[in-house]
């Protein structure tokens, strides 16, 4: 068996708007079990950034521990990486972040690294609004150690080897959008369709972008008894809306339905536009945002798409008036100006 791509691609494969092909965005042949909806993100990720024309090498991808975190390693083969330990990515991120903000940051967890290890980083790094996507692959299981329960698998929820958990789940979105990121969705991995816009929205937004993705373990919860299975979530998830992400640079032609439509501007003048089902739903509002997640948990049901937006969040290099320059671009005497500046600065602390 082999794990190298095959070099062999069509010569008349089209290009996007920066010259590319999507074969450029493309990484190594994936490990995973067969069928894995982890594979499925990844292909959305590849084709969402092909779509928006990113450079590669403009791309920085991050990653924990876990089935989740091995990944990066089959998109984007020509960006930069880092495969941090078990939890760490959001601390990683930041510092890479604060180091230089030009570039693009994706960062890619698991369930077990953002809510249980690593959920102190992920916290910090949500309420600092660090410019980033932040994707979740959500299987509700450990998949490298045999298919123990998550802190995100629901209670009640039955896995593979027959016991049900007996513990209250974390769910991920609400907790985003209580601590204030920026721009939350949630999608399932066998939905294209709706998880490439979203994740072609949350690269366009400035701070923090989350997105948490239902994506079935295979091997060890996929049984029907199941809450993250793909059986499951296909019979109980109702989306917010029809989405479609435009960017700016592009003429907006989109046939949609004379049914109400909330247009949401992100920071870069890019827009989100919502094919809304019911007219009360306001993804910018926070409060309705959480009551809905409520609501529709209390149903049974899982509600995906663009969950809550704030059009007017800032990150965290606004919030800190950080440097416009990446820092290896500063000279010493960016960094140290003299005596008589430093002494200006201590005086107008006294």
């Amino acid at each position: 068996m082999t794990f190298q791509r095959p070099t062999f691609r069509h010569p008349e494969l089209p290009p996007n708007a920066a010259g590319y092909t999507r074969r450029d965005y493309e990484g190594g042949l994936s490990t995973l079990c067969a069928g894995c909806g982890h594979d499925s993100i990844c292909n959305a990720i590849i084709q969402a950034c092909f779509e928006l024309a990113l450079e590669p090498h403009r791309i920085v991808k991050l990653s924990g521990i876990g089935c989740s975190s091995k990944t990066p390693a089959y998109f984007l083969n020509r960006s930069h990486g880092f495969n941090t330990v078990h939890g760490r990515m959001p601390s990683i991120a930041t510092g890479a972040n604060m180091a230089n903000r030009d570039l693009i940051y994706l960062g890619v967890s698991g369930d077990g690294d953002t809510a249980s290890i690593g959920m102190g980083q992920f916290v910090h790094a949500v309420r600092r609004n660090l410019d980033m996507l932040y994707i979740v692959m959500n299987n509700g299981c450990y998949g490298l150690t045999k298919g123990q329960y998550s802190a995100t698998a629901d209670k009640g929820s039955r896995g593979k080897k027959g016991g049900v958990n007996p513990l209250e789940s974390i769910d991920l979105c609400e907790l985003a959008i209580q601590l204030g990121a920026g721009f939350v969705a949630r999608s399932f991995a066998g939905d294209k369709r709706q998880l490439v816009p979203l994740i072609k929205a949350g690269l366009s937004h400035r701070g923090l972008s989350f997105i948490d993705v239902i994506s079935p373990c295979v091997t060890f919860n996929n049984n029907p008894e199941s809450t993250k299975s793909y059986h499951w979530v296909r019979e109980h998830s109702e989306a917010t809306g029809t989405v479609d992400f435009v960017p700016f640079r592009q003429t907006i032609d989109a046939d949609y339905a004379d049914d109400a439509v909330a247009t949401v501007v992100l920071h870069d003048e890019s827009e989100i536009r919502l094919h809304k089902h019911s007219p009360e739903v306001d993804v910018t509002d926070r409060r309705q945002a959480i009551d809905s997640l409520e609501d529709h948990k209390a149903e049974g049901l899982i509600l995906t798409g663009v969950l809550y937006v704030n059009p007017e969040s800032t990150d965290t290099h606004e919030i800190l008036n950080t440097s416009m320059r990446p820092l290896n671009s500063l000279t010493e005497a960016d960094l140290c100006p003299g005596a008589d500046i430093l002494e200006a600065i201590n005086a107008a602390h006294r």
